[in-house]
């Protein structure tokens, strides 16, 4: 108990030097450790890791999953604050003082920093060649899963953090061969090694870290198009294990607190999926359907047709999914469409695993009939992302599944709400574009 409550204090400590190096005046507290001293023992690390992995998952997935939600017309805003008005009226004029574009790229870069802190630390601390390796491993994976996340919904990206605010940009595809290197190091790391258990125990919890490396190899290795070694990460995948977020009363499930906490929803998910109803119709028995949506009839300020949710955000403490076992699936099914050779009969026999599916460890189950439709690459591709659209709800994928699966461009003017989508990348942060001349000029919508 004693060793939990010191990692908690060295946590919050460790969190209070983040942020506070992150503003222009920094104040002296003699009584609080450096960062230094934090990062120098084994115990340090430890409330690091645990740091890192609380900011990704509470404030870090709240913009992952809120801000293209409402871009890609997963949800419709129930709220009359600006941030939420601007974002679903997109079109070119979005400001990059909007508060999720920015929120999103500073928590991820915030992210990235703690996690470099973390991987060039464990090298000088001295630790056992498992713990070294855990250490490596665990923040290899935040970092990449923090360049992948802003590789999905900016044009460039940074990769390495500056203090000097003078941070290169790279383009989106070189972001995702980024994210897939320190995977790939992550899982190296994590080959032949011992995860401490008390790091099993104070950090990881429910987030099963090889699944979970496999698992964000196969997406982003289908999104940078290396479409075979999709496949064969996602076959590493077991599906039978539920590698998950976990929350508690300090540390909330950001989705429950922006739609349900106090009552006062910021936004709601939109009928079907969000996807127009003429050319993506669901089987009403659908099980996907009952998991993540409650009937409504009712309509927001835009007059988009909403529903109540369900799935995995109705409770403060409710746990979330890291990656669901369906993506693997689903992933499959695209890189055998979109490789150099395709295989249309092992992308349908993969659709078909998603649609057919009773046994998920979710719960999410589509449980319909399998694929009846032509056997031609563009009709499967429609398949595969209506059906992603579904399996993966609010979970961070739908701008770039959107783009990806060349969806209608959207329009440059604002409040088109038939629009697909109404952004195909953010503007860079105000924040950003003020402080680094290496800041790139926005993308035109």
């Amino acid at each position: 108990m004693k060793t939990i409550k010191n990692i908690r204090s060295i946590t919050i400590a460790l969190m209070t030097l983040m942020l506070v190096s992150a503003c222009e005046t920094e104040f002296f507290n003699p009584n609080a450790p450096t960062e230094s001293q934090v990062l120098s023992s084994r115990e340090g690390l430890v409330a690091l890791s645990v740091g890192i992995k609380q900011l990704y998952s509470t404030t870090g997935l709240r913009w992952i999953i809120e801000t293209p939600a409402i871009t890609a017309r997963e949800g419709g805003i129930t709220t009359t604050f600006q941030n939420m008005i601007e974002l679903e009226e997109g079109g070119a004029d979005l400001p990059n003082f909007n508060s999720n574009v920015s929120g999103m790229w500073a928590t991820l870069l915030r992210v990235m920093v703690m996690s470099d802190n973390l991987i060039e630390s464990a090298a000088e601390v001295d630790l056992g060649s498992d713990t070294r390796n855990t250490f490596i491993a665990f923040g290899s994976f935040f970092k990449a899963l923090s360049i992948g996340a802003l590789s999905q919904h900016y044009e460039q990206v940074i990769v390495q953090p500056s203090q000097n605010n003078d941070a290169s940009f790279v383009s989106q595809a070189q972001g995702y061969q980024t994210a897939i290197t320190l995977l790939e190091t992550a899982k190296s790391s994590l080959s032949g090694a011992s995860i401490p258990s008390d790091f099993s125990s104070n950090v990881l919890g429910g987030l099963d870290m090889l699944n979970s490396v496999n698992a964000m190899l196969a997406r982003f290795n289908l999104f940078a198009g290396n479409y075979d070694a999709a496949i064969s990460a996602a076959q590493a995948v077991n599906l039978n294990v539920a590698s998950v977020w976990e929350y508690d009363v300090q540390s909330q499930n950001p989705v429950w607190s922006r739609v349900f906490q106090n009552n006062a929803p910021n936004f709601k998910p939109r009928d079907n999926f969000g996807l127009p109803t003429d050319i993506f119709s669901f089987n009403p028995n659908d099980g996907r359907l009952a998991f993540y949506l409650v009937p409504l009839d009712q309509d927001n300020q835009n007059n988009l047709p909403i529903e109540d949710l369900a799935g995995f955000f109705t409770s403060p403490t409710g746990s979330m999914p890291v990656y669901l076992p369906g993506e693997m699936s689903l992933v499959i099914a695209e890189a055998n469409v979109r490789k150099a050779s395709p295989d249309l009969n092992a992308a349908v026999a993969a659709l078909n695993a998603v649609k057919t599916k009773t046994d998920d460890p979710f719960g999410v189950n589509a449980n319909v009939g399998e694929y009846d439709g032509p056997l031609t690459a563009d009709d499967i591709l429609l398949e595969i992302y209506k059906n992603r659209r579904a399996e993966l709800f609010l979970t961070g994928l739908s701008l770039e599944d959107s783009r990806r699966f060349n969806r209608p461009q959207p329009s440059p003017q604002p409040l088109m709400f038939s629009d697909e989508r109404n952004r195909n990348f953010y503007p860079y942060p105000e924040r950003e574009r003020n402080n680094n001349p290496n800041t790139p000029s926005d993308p035109s919508i």
